[in-house]
């Protein structure tokens, strides 16, 4: 449909290509014309970082703040016990409270680094959901809050549907979490008077139930806004590289490695990557994302740069930059690069280079590490790697050896 927004809000949301999807153009957009919007987003707690995959949404909760709006982040304290089954094909495994108290101090790093926390009309707010879900008294809540809930409606949901349509179990634990989503977002109106949700478009169901539950036991009017499900134009999704997850806490994935991750994106990603993750004018983004040739490798070293400096500072970013030139350029080490260090123990008489390039993080495994050499696409010291028999002794690693995978992925291996 065509809406032309008439809040800041809205308008940075349509231009930039955050929204997929909304309860109700109107009404939102004259919410956020008054200024001080509570809208939430929630976090379950299943991993001590969140990855790329979410960056989408906390660029969501920092454009509402610098629109007027008030941001909440909601961690899935309670949630996080039941496990979210939207579009899984198998259950999640169950955490312990102290598992899951340990992963949101690891989160709740992120988000300081995007949102400003404090007790202005704008100031975004941390809460988590078990304040209000661990008390709950189970026949209460299936009186009061269950019989808002048709099974029917429920098991007509995609992400339910998606399960059911391939006999894959779907446990009672996991059912209930639809309710108590929409459960969120009633008591988060209630006490907080937040009159916005916002997730990812397969989170659509649960957000919509949230809205129903709310009118139907406060008759408030609260709005659901969707963010479109990212994948690559090659059809990967969002968050994943070839080594795994692109995890947000540097001590999980350094700056050097987030920045590389943004450095190698698609030609045809630049300019969409840059209105969503990036603060630059929309109009520099699609002229950078027009680009062609070799002139679109120099807008995604300003990609990179500009993605790396609003999660890990802008003097990460330079430094990271720095490194790549150093590597891509000159040839030479690069003191940022991912480094593995080993003591003689782990050395002993002698270390294999298919072990060296496991542990380094350039291969899955010996298998994956032996084929890179077979295909020639390993380098150690820049130099081709050809003997898949090679051992390195204490003497051998006495200075730093760089290894490299293919043209883009190095470390460092030293003794400690």
């Amino acid at each position: 449909m065509t809406y032309h927004p008439k809040s800041d809000f809205m308008a940075v949301m349509m231009q930039r290509g955050f929204l997929a999807d909304c309860t109700d153009y109107q009404g939102l957009d004259d919410a956020a014309l008054k200024g001080g919007m509570p809208a939430y987003i929630g976090f379950d707690a299943t991993a001590k970082s969140l990855h790329v995959g979410s960056l989408i949404q906390i660029m969501m909760l920092r454009w509402l703040q610098k629109t007027g709006g008030r941001p909440i982040t909601l961690m899935g304290g309670g949630t996080t016990k039941v496990g979210d089954p939207s579009f899984r094909a198998d259950e999640r495994p169950l955490l312990t409270p102290a598992q899951i108290d340990d992963n949101i101090a690891g989160i709740k790093q992120v988000f300081s680094a995007y949102i400003d926390y404090n007790d202005g009309p704008s100031g975004a707010m941390m809460l988590n959901n078990a304040e209000w879900l661990d008390g709950l008294n189970y026949l209460d809540f299936l009186r009061d809050i269950g019989r808002h809930f048709s099974v029917n409606r429920m098991l007509a949901f995609e992400s339910v549907k998606s399960r059911l349509d391939r006999e894959q179990s779907l446990s009672f634990l996991e059912f209930n979490y639809m309710i108590l989503q929409a459960y969120d977002f009633l008591e988060l109106n209630r006490r907080y008077g937040c009159v916005l949700q916002m997730g990812g478009s397969d989170q659509w169901g649960n957000i919509v139930n949230g809205i129903d539950l709310t009118r139907r036991v406060l008759d408030h009017e609260i709005y659901g806004l969707t963010s479109p499900l990212l994948t690559t134009s090659d059809g990967k999704k969002m968050g994943k590289s070839a080594s795994g997850a692109v995890w947000l806490n540097a001590e999980m994935l350094s700056p050097y490695e987030f920045w590389q991750f943004w450095r190698n994106t698609t030609d045809a990603d630049v300019g969409r990557f840059l209105k969503l993750y990036t603060e630059l004018p929309v109009e520099e983004c699609d002229r950078l994302g027009a680009l062609g040739g070799a002139e679109i490798n120099d807008a995604k070293i300003v990609l990179a740069g500009e993605v790396t400096a609003l999660l890990h500072g802008r003097a990460a970013a330079e430094t990271a930059e720095a490194t790549a030139r150093e590597v891509f350029e000159k040839g030479g080490v690069g003191d940022d690069l991912p480094t593995l260090d080993l003591s003689e123990a782990d050395v002993g008489d002698g270390i294999s280079i298919v072990q060296l390039i496991v542990k380094a993080g350039l291969a899955k495994s010996g298998k994956e590490a032996k084929r890179l050499i077979a295909e020639n696409g390993a380098r150690i010291d820049d130099a081709p790697l050809t003997d898949a028999g090679l051992m390195l002794d204490a003497q051998a690693l006495a200075s730093p050896v760089k290894l490299s995978a293919g043209k883009k992925r190095h470390a460092l291996v030293k003794l400690s």
